[in-house]
């Protein structure tokens, strides 16, 4: 809802502003690949502690973890400040939308540690069980955040009027304030996982996370790689249906994140289950955790899609914009069931340790469909749509391909081929 608001302020700037936000988010969160696999390691070998009722070494994961990201954060901060534009460029906007996403990049990684910070510990959390905490401190960041987009984008009350840097630095201010929480309360010992202290950073530990981490990092990667091709290909269609991407990922949020909150449930069931050497119960789990996601993000998608052209009118007043944003709702109202199994089903494979087939599955729907059905639409000169409707394919390739290494019962194996290795 946070996100909806963020866009009907930005929104008002016009189509550029929407696009270059767009632009901005994607870019950023392509360059937190390898942040991104330390956090699933974490989340792993944390459910697994728990599992086993091992807190300290759940303790120890998410200390060695938060070092590692708050390095790979750092690090990942300085090609964002220095290669912006030309970053930014990669989707061939025009002009003004590419030197305003470059802006949004260069501001929003100055908070690449505060986002790591948020990012590790709320993995860790949730691994072990307590996704309240998240909750809150993630409600507390949402207000931080819709406020001072609404200040810094406008310019109100004596703050300086920043356009979409504004976003972005709000954005990153709403980062700050987690991460001083999350860390208060760690140190402070009142969340549920421990601080590991000395003897946390062992050569085994990084092994561990490494094992796990990699094809996680390598699949983001390759995710990235091709929601940029993908983005790209949208780009020739125009400023408005790149905005009109942004605008509709951002109203079907509302039915994503339930499918990521199952996700993250069935990761966490599934991981505990194989530390506490129950894999039946592991099973069970995940298929639960994806038959709610299925009918919970089939009932909202169908929701939007009949609200679809309302909800698009008042974020933006583009005819244009409203007509490609209408069409994207409903192409993806009709793959809701399919990323409702992708979602979830996927997150359990990640939970038991199973980081390399989701790795798989990405590049055959994701490159190999979405990208490949994009490219022929394109060349063939079809409408914006049928671009849209290649994200249909890849959802279903992906579905069919997790179901069968879930049912295969492989993944009950991982965590004892990590152990046996290290």
């Amino acid at each position: 809802m946070i996100g909806i608001v963020s866009i009907k302020i930005v929104g008002s700037l016009g189509a550029e502003a929407v696009a270059a936000v767009t632009t901005g988010h994607r870019i950023f969160f392509a360059l937190q690949a390898v942040l991104m696999a330390v956090s699933a390691g974490t989340a792993a070998l944390v459910a697994r502690a728990f599992g086993a009722r091992d807190h300290l070494e759940a303790a120890h994961i998410t200390s060695i973890s938060l070092w590692i990201g708050n390095l790979v954060a750092f690090v990942l901060m300085l090609p964002c400040i220095i290669f912006a534009e030309p970053i930014a460029g990669v989707f061939g906007l025009d002009e003004e939308t590419t030197s305003q996403a470059a802006d949004f990049i260069r501001y929003l990684s100055l908070f690449n540690v505060a986002f790591s910070i948020n990012l590790i510990l709320g993995a860790s959390l949730r691994a072990a069980g307590d996704t309240k905490t998240p909750l809150w401190v993630g409600a507390a960041i949402n207000v931080v955040n819709v406020v001072f987009v609404y200040l810094l984008v406008f310019g109100l009350y004596g703050f300086p009027e920043m356009g979409v840097v504004g976003a972005a630095v709000a954005n990153g201010l709403s980062y700050i304030a987690g991460a001083v929480i999350l860390l208060y309360l760690w140190y402070g010992k009142k969340l549920l996982v421990g601080v590991g202290g000395r003897g946390s950073i062992t050569f085994r530990r990084v092994q561990q996370l490494v094992h796990i981490g990699y094809p996680a990092a390598i699949e983001q990667f390759v995710f990235q790689v091709g929601f940029v091709a993908f983005l790209w290909l949208v780009g020739f269609y125009g400023t408005e249906a790149f905005a009109a991407y942004g605008i509709g990922v951002q109203i079907l949020s509302i039915s994503f994140v339930v499918g990521f909150g199952f996700s993250i449930a069935g990761a966490t069931l599934v991981g505990q289950h194989l530390g506490a050497k129950d894999p039946d119960g592991a099973v069970v789990q995940g298929w639960r955790a994806t038959g709610l996601a299925i009918a919970s993000m089939t009932a909202l998608g169908l929701i939007i899609a009949v609200l679809a052209k309302d909800i698009a009118w008042y974020l933006i007043h583009d005819e244009k914009v409203v007509r490609h944003t209408v069409t994207f709702i409903y192409i993806m109202a009709i793959a809701q069931p399919l990323m409702a199994i992708e979602f979830t089903m996927g997150g359990c494979l990640r939970g038991a340790g199973d980081t390399r087939f989701p790795l798989v599955a990405t590049m055959v729907g994701l490159i190999g469909v979405r990208v490949g059905l994009a490219v022929l639409f394109t060349y063939l000169e079809l409408d914006v749509g049928w671009i849209y409707g290649a994200l249909i394919g890849d959802y279903l390739i992906k579905c069919i391909m997790i179901i069968h290494r879930f049912r295969s019962g492989k993944w009950k194996q991982i965590f004892q081929d990590t152990e046996d290795r290290f």
